[in-house]
């Protein structure tokens, strides 16, 4: 026995995203840090051309370069916008250095040059 009922398709299922959809949009992966798993986000392009720029004046003082690996952190791991440069210096460097990268890699920045990755 057959339905006479018309088969009604979803436009919106069958619609193709435009890429203007993707803004604002955020993509996480879990990344390891102390031995726990964290959620980063991708940093956006405004982000990454900020980073680019303050490392370019960064130069080789450490205080900077510590500046702005917080920077980079708190704008891509969860919860960590909120944190203090105290709360920063209680934890160890050497695994604030390993998400710093860890983020920077995820968000297709090549650590060697500071550069968006080439193709």
């Amino acid at each position: 026995m057959s339905s006479k009922k018309p088969i009604v398709i979803n436009s919106e299922v069958n619609k193709v995203a435009g890429l203007q959809s993707f803004v604002g949009k955020k993509t996480e992966k879990s990344i390891d840090f102390m031995g726990e798993k964290i959620p980063v986000r991708k940093l956006t392009v405004a982000q990454v051309m900020e980073i680019q720029e303050r490392a370019t004046n960064a130069g080789e003082d450490e205080q900077a370069n510590f500046d702005l690996l917080k920077q980079v952190i708190r704008y891509s791991a969860e919860g960590a916008e909120d944190m203090t440069d105290e709360d920063f210096d209680s934890l160890p460097l050497d695994d604030l250095t390993k998400l710093s990268q860890a983020i920077m890699k995820h968000s297709g920045i090549d650590q060697g040059s500071g550069k968006g990755k080439q193709s």
